[in-house]
């Protein structure tokens, strides 16, 4: 069986390289890291990911428009993308069911075993996230 791809890009190195390496742990991701935002397009059509892990708030270009980006080019359009983030808390989150601007929001910190039940539960059934 084929190893899920997951690509993070957010501007916190030691965040994404935790990230990565409790997921792939699992066995069952294969997992990148872009930490600067204004590349985020061209890895995402190198890589080829099943889902995004975007943070909102990056030095270089804020989340909404790397999502903007990918989710207007031919390419990247059809990826799920899920905004991981601290710039909303678990409170908003679950007040809104975790749907916020018709895009799905985790708030950071998160527990690894929540990521990846969340994970699991849309990677596959939504690709027009």
């Amino acid at each position: 069986m084929a190893k899920k791809r997951i690509l993070i890009i957010d501007d916190e190195k030691d965040f994404t390289r935790l990230i990565k390496l409790n997921l792939e742990q699992t066995g069952e991701y294969e997992v990148r890291e872009e930490n600067e935002g204004v590349r985020s397009l061209y890895v995402a059509k190198e890589f080829k990911p099943d889902l995004i892990l975007l943070d909102v708030l990056m030095p270089d270009i804020d989340g909404g428009d790397v999502c903007y980006q990918l989710k207007n080019d031919k390419d990247t359009g059809n990826i799920p993308v899920i905004f991981l983030t601290a710039a909303v808390n678990k409170e908003d989150i679950k007040k809104h069911g975790g749907i916020m601007g018709g895009h799905f929001f985790i708030a950071k910190p998160v527990e690894i075993k929540d990521l990846i039940n969340f994970i699991e539960k849309n990677i596959s059934k939504n690709p027009d996230i």
